[in-house]
């Protein structure tokens, strides 16, 4: 067992929450954490991430001088030292960098995720923060967005919930919170509701932490929502690299793509050595390099009458050079950083020793790798 973590106990705490059209969620959420706890989890700062009109209905229903319930909940719950200003509140922009005014198309959802992924990282960044999301509004991508950016990145000290008001409460956009002193309020069709039988309840969610399966590049990385996924899946998968013949395309993981006929046969040779212990350990340099066997590769790939496996036979009379070497090893790698972005470490090709003795490889474990 791990040391016991004590979110509140952190000098930074931060409620971070989706908003839309009802910035109530964050009073509730507010006051569910600091005032109707036994052990009262008080943030020091909270963040919003929303729409164009989220950001004014947010603006307006809790910011307000004299008006805003941000404001009030503090002053009824003497709740103090919570920095929440209109700086906080996020609005999810679109390419042009204009506020999103809904979240309606694909493209929207890719960028409320970036944007949500972005927030989540930089604050999980920073060791002396504990994070508290709140999933409880706007649109339900943006919830599952969020949700997922914590499991990413989230560490020990973080948490994740969703808000629960019973009725008729949850309904009644005049109501922010329980007062402390308890009043009438009406439904819009005029039924009457006393808030002495309102109920916040926070329902705190478990979630998966992903952290220390990324690869260590993502923490830091400014990488899409997408990519992250696909290399927080490849962690969870052990890697396998599989060089398809017929159809000259290597698969990497669940990720296939093709490579030059001269790249594909130079990188499956590199795995065929690994495969088979050669050089050291699977590593090779140019001295180590047998001329026939590559060539048979390529003929492989391009046929055993293409004219190009001459020119390749001539080029191989000589052997290869460390800089020729290097400028392969450069251009796959390139190439897999591309397809892969944050997932290609597994798969790219690294060096051992110092030049003139540098030997190139690649890491895989040999059994991770096939040919057809």
């Amino acid at each position: 067992m791990g040391k016991q973590v004590t979110p509140s106990a952190f000098p930074r705490r931060i409620l971070l929450a989706v908003t839309g059209l009802t910035p109530q969620i964050v009073t509730e959420t507010l006051y569910a954490l600091a005032v109707a706890r036994d052990e009262p989890w008080v943030p020091t700062q909270v963040r919003l991430l929303t729409t164009a009109e989220g950001a004014e209905r947010a603006r307006l229903a809790l910011l307000d001088p004299q008006a805003g319930q941000f404001h009030a909940l503090c002053r009824e719950y003497g709740l103090s030292g919570i920095a929440f200003s209109t700086e906080d509140i996020v609005p999810i922009r679109d390419a042009q960098g204009r506020p999103l005014a809904d979240i309606r198309t694909p493209e929207d959802n890719t960028l409320a995720a970036d944007c949500l992924l972005a927030e989540v990282r930089a604050l999980c960044a920073d060791e002396s923060c504990a994070l508290h999301v709140s999933i409880a509004g706007g649109r339900k991508t943006m919830g599952f967005f969020l949700g997922y950016a914590l499991s990413l990145f989230g560490r020990p000290q973080d948490r994740l919930s969703h808000v629960l008001v019973n009725e008729p409460f949850e309904s009644l956009r005049d109501f922010f919170f329980p007062p402390a002193a308890p009043r009438l309020l009406h439904s819009r069709d005029d039924r009457p509701a006393h808030t002495s039988d309102a109920r916040v309840m926070l329902a705190e969610i478990p979630f998966v932490r992903l952290r220390e399966g990324l690869p260590r590049e993502a923490l830091a990385h400014g990488a899409p929502f997408a990519a992250l996924v696909a290399a927080a899946q490849d962690a969870i998968e052990p890697p396998a690299l599989h060089f398809d013949f017929p159809a000259a395309e290597v698969r990497c993981g669940s990720r296939k793509f093709r490579l030059a006929p001269a790249l594909f046969a130079w990188y499956a040779f590199l795995a065929e050595c690994r495969v088979k212990g050669l050089g050291k350990e699977g590593f090779v340099r140019n001295s180590d390099i047998d001329a026939q066997r590559y060539l048979a590769l390529y003929a492989r790939v391009v046929g055993s009458g293409h004219p190009s496996l001459e020119t390749a036979r001539r080029a191989m009379k000589s052997g290869l050079d460390d800089a020729q070497f290097q400028q392969k090893r450069t251009k796959i790698n390139r190439i897999l950083d591309a397809q892969l972005s944050l997932a290609a470490a597994p798969y790219r090709i690294d060096t051992q020793g110092k030049r003139p003795h540098t030997r190139y490889g690649i890491g895989l474990p040999p059994q991770r790798i096939t040919f057809s």
